[in-house]
């Protein structure tokens, strides 16, 4: 019996890197999973490797950033699949540039993706949740968000604001016997680093306690817990996935 089994997931950004390996992870502890994603194609892939593990699976294209169409793929699960128990606000972008060189349009479109995607989520699954009277929502944060980065001032806004937006709609759903949480990726491989000249990831790699970048998985294991039972009386809280590198 996996530690999610029978449980229905939503994950957004599921197409690839992250969001792929945490619907993946979820799957393979018996969870029903929805991939959304703006790449259909790749979603649809993922929705296949998902029901070769003998789970349910739909792909999605949904803007995170129109609240009527994720409140639309909401109800649309809820109806056909009965719940939803679990919400992962994965998906996210960059557009990085120095704040001097940032274009007005590139700072909203990052704070439209990254923040107002997380609030569209956990307002369209309110409702569900709080009639279940229960549910785990688990919000993508960053380092970022914590420690800020030249030329990611969009960016590190919008992570920022994913962990105050997190511990607020965890006071507001508790009574409810809903989880809000929130996760704190450091520097993790996916095909964006992979793109980084060695240097540059040895110099990244000398600001980790663990002198190593970061698997998708790591961060996949983490929503595992905070998805399964065994996260029940935890809320409102970040978990940083960093190898150490921001220490509180």
């Amino acid at each position: 019996m996996g530690r999610v089994d029978s449980k229905n997931a939503i994950v957004t950004g599921a197409a690839r890197g992250i969001g792929r390996a945490i619907a993946l992870k979820l799957a393979n502890e018996g969870a029903n999973v929805v991939i959304i994603d703006v790449n259909l194609d790749q979603a649809n892939e993922t929705a296949k490797e998902i029901e070769k593990l003998g789970r349910k699976s739909i792909a999605m294209k949904v803007d995170v950033t129109s609240y009527n169409d994720v409140e639309k793929m909401v109800q649309t699960v809820a109806k056909e699949w009965g719940s939803v128990d679990i919400l992962v606000n994965n998906a996210g972008i960059t557009k990085d540039n120095l704040i001097l060189r940032m274009t007005p349009e590139d700072f909203d479109l990052v704070i439209n993706i990254n923040l107002k995607g997380v609030f569209n989520g956990i307002k369209a699954v309110f409702p569900v949740m709080m009639k279940q009277r229960s549910g785990k929502i688990i919000n993508m944060a960053s380092v970022i968000g914590q420690m800020g980065n030249v030329s990611q001032a969009n960016y590190a806004a919008s992570k920022a604001g994913v962990i105050a937006l997190t511990k607020t709609a965890a006071k507001e759903l508790a009574k409810r016997g809903v989880c809000v949480n929130a996760i704190a990726p450091g520097y993790i491989q996916t095909p964006m680093t992979d793109q980084l000249s060695d240097q540059v990831k040895d110099a990244i790699k000398a600001m980790i306690p663990l002198e190593r970048l970061g698997q998708p998985e790591d961060v996949a294991n983490m929503v595992l817990f905070l998805a399964s039972n065994e996260s029940d009386y935890v809320t409102g809280h970040t978990f940083n996935v960093d190898g150490g590198m921001v220490m509180a």
